[in-house]
């Protein structure tokens, strides 16, 4: 993918308009012909969800694994902190380096989760009447944990998770819908090193998931009438959250039928079937004076419940099976599919290490996920030490399918971390990003559809990726204008902060004297090993055009160092 960044690139004067503010960045424009990353794919398209096919000698998964790498360098650890997190501080690097990846893990996996999303709105007062419509303290609660809980891991993974079980504020016409949807990024978080077993099942019973794709309110069938059981979640319980639209061998390549075809896992038939199983689900005493019921999960009521047997696969419910038996019995039957580990395997490693793991990588996740080592299946610790630990995602990646791009939000957190980003007023004014033009194109719980920001499917079309197909889900944000976007927003906030979170760079300023010594550091804190040594000469040789006599001149180099790395193609393909 790093091969294939260089023919996606343009100048930035061609694609951007840089201001330089006063005193800021007096003479940047120039130094901004280090290239910009574009899309390849001319932007949206839906994306082919089949997997595809494995190499024909593909590396053997029960090969021995390659030796232990040794100890990290602060680079290494650099890296892998953004991977399993967002952002590596130089005590951050040192703790890594005396723990070891794997105990780092351990430590991660027994922190204690900070304030829940939903406590923190309400003890900010934001349960009043003038907020039972709207959104207002979501947005702040959810940059709060991204930027400022010491839980980088359990956030990292929550936000993947929220990107796989979408739902999206843009969806949820629903009293104290900010609660809802801040109530079912807690169950993320809760479930986040548990099962994937009691996953699915907090997701199908939140009232945000319940509104979203329209599981509260279903209905039994009235012949009378003629209406059947609504079929939304039924589809994506299985195309999205379980067990994908073709059958998978364990490396995730596709089963293919004497017709050379992939075999389908379901038919249309099964998901009316599951449709019938999944009504009867109300929200359990919503209020108009209490956001409560946004925390609750949904309530079974069995006048609603689709009557008779029911079959689910190939599994039988009987008509005496309540509402809640019957979903537990379709959770258990999903959950224990041979699809389920590399299915949403290989999206955890999309999320977190690279955009296109080989299929050896992918089955020795789902073998994780399969056992854990002590015959439990779906523990969500042992799959992401295996996805994180494994010798694919502790090497850099080489060539077209090695690295992923990182998302928009990734890579604004991470300069907020490194910049020591805080919320004096303890109220995370950063608001919705989403706009394209102006912001980052991309904002936590604001996916325009159930597919998320990007197909974890998608290949851009018209390029080198497309033509090997090769998957880069977070290239179908790339444009144009989303790099124009995000240029603009990410010189007016290394600057200025956004709203009241503010940058802190004193410690920067003696070191501001030496441009190679500045560069360097912060390469290795955004990058890890990733940029080269002619990039980092080049943003050297661009920094240091910047007069240093004074304080304002070299924050002027701290700012201009920021955004050339986070401007940089080698920076953005996470590798």
């Amino acid at each position: 993918m790093i091969k294939e960044a260089e023919t996606l690139l343009v100048r930035a004067g061609d694609a951007v308009q840089v201001e330089s503010t006063p005193g800021a960045l007096a003479g940047l424009s120039a130094s901004l012909s280090a290239s910009l990353l574009l899309s390849a794919c001319g932007g949206g398209g839906g994306g082919d969800e089949t997997p595809t096919s494995a190499p024909s000698t593909p590396p053997s998964p029960s090969s021995p694994a390659p030796t232990p790498l040794p100890a990290p360098s602060d680079a290494q650890a650099a890296r892998f902190l953004a991977m399993a997190g967002f952002a590596a501080s130089s005590a951050e690097i040192a703790t890594l380096k005396a723990q070891g990846y794997a105990a780092w893990l351990e430590a991660q996996f027994a922190l204690p989760r900070s304030p829940s999303h939903y406590d923190w709105m309400v003890a900010r007062g934001y349960a009043v009447e003038a907020n039972r419509d709207n959104f207002n303290g979501t947005d702040n609660s959810l940059w709060r944990k991204l930027i400022g809980s010491p839980d980088q891991l359990r956030q990292r993974v929550a936000l993947a998770l929220s990107e796989i079980f979408v739902v999206s504020m843009a969806g949820l016409p629903v009293m104290w819908r900010g609660f809802v949807a801040a109530a079912y990024m807690d169950w993320l978080e809760e479930h986040a090193f548990g099962n994937y077993r009691q996953l699915i099942e907090a997701v199908s019973l939140s009232p945000a998931m319940g509104v979203y794709l329209n599981m509260r309110g279903n209905r039994k069938e009235d012949t009378s009438t003629g209406r059947v059981p609504d079929e939304n979640y039924a589809r994506e319980l299985m195309q999205l959250f379980t067990i994908g639209l073709v059958q998978l061998n364990p490396d995730g390549s596709p089963k293919l039928g004497a017709n050379g075809k992939p075999l389908e896992t379901y038919t249309q038939a099964q998901i009316s079937e599951l449709a019938r199983v999944l009504t009867g689900w109300e929200f359990d005493n919503a209020m108009r004076d209490d956001p409560g019921y946004a925390r609750r999960p949904m309530i079974h009521v069995a006048s609603r419940f689709s009557v008779g047997a029911k079959k689910v696969l190939d599994v039988d419910i009987p008509a005496s099976a309540d509402g809640l038996t019957a979903l537990r019995t379709v959770l258990d039957t999903l959950a224990s599919h041979p699809n389920v580990g590399p299915f949403i395997g290989r999206q955890l490693i999309q999320r977190l290490v690279c955009s296109n793991p080989s299929p050896a990588y992918v089955q020795r996740v789902a073998a994780a996920f399969n056992n854990n080592g002590s015959g439990q299946r779906g523990d969500m610790k042992a799959v992401l030490r295996a996805i994180l630990l494994d010798p694919e995602a502790l090497a850099p990646a080489s060539g077209n399918a090695g690295g992923k791009l990182r998302e928009p939000v990734q890579r604004f957190v991470q300069w907020a971390r490194s910049a020591g980003l805080s919320s004096p007023t303890e109220l995370w004014n950063v608001g919705n990003l989403s706009d394209p033009a102006s912001r980052l194109g991309q904002s936590p719980l604001r996916a325009p559809s159930v597919f998320n920001f990007f197909r974890p499917g998608y290949v851009p079309p018209n390029s080198a990726l497309g033509e090997a197909g090769i998957t880069a889900p977070e290239f179908q944000l790339c444009n144009e204008s989303t790099v124009a976007g995000y240029l603009n927003f990410m010189q007016t906030v290394i600057v200025n902060g956004v709203g009241e979170l503010k940058p802190s760079y004193a410690s920067e300023l003696s070191l501001a004297n030496d441009a190679s010594a500045l560069v360097a550091k912060w390469a290795e804190l955004l990058a890890g090993e990733g940029l080269s040594s002619t990039t980092r000469a080049a943003i050297a040789s661009a920094v240091g055009s910047i007069s240093a006599s004074t304080d304002s001149g070299r924050l002027n180099r701290v700012h201009a160092t920021l955004l050339l790395i986070l401007a940089s193609p080698e920076y953005q393909i996470q590798k």
